[in-house]
């Protein structure tokens, strides 16, 4: 494996990460301040910064997938895993195993 596939999959398990945790933030917290404690700012600073987090997680899944590093089916799979809470969590160790199998 080149380099640059390598820099790209650290990349990609590093955004996984983050994505998976702002969607955990947003959804496990910010969104109970808002409807249980009438705390609305919550949802307002963590709903752009998962929406950053998740353009880029996007952009990296695609951009590793357009170098060949993935299939169609495992794009879907890690697409679908960051719409999920905590499924996100699962990615971040499959595309370790992927980056040190190679």
């Amino acid at each position: 494996m080149k380099q640059d596939d390598r820099n790209a999959l650290r990349n990609l398990q590093y955004l996984s990460l983050l994505e998976a945790t702002t969607l955990v933030v947003l959804v496990c917290v910010a969104v109970p301040l808002k409807h249980l404690a009438g705390y609305p700012v919550a949802v307002s600073i963590m709903g752009p910064i998962h929406g950053i987090a998740f353009t880029l997680y996007v952009w990296a899944v695609v951009s590793t997938a357009s170098s060949g590093l993935w299939s169609r089916g495992e794009v879907a799979r890690l697409v679908l895993s960051a719409v999920v809470p905590f499924a996100g969590l699962a990615s971040v160790g499959w595309i370790a195993r992927r980056r040190h199998a190679r």
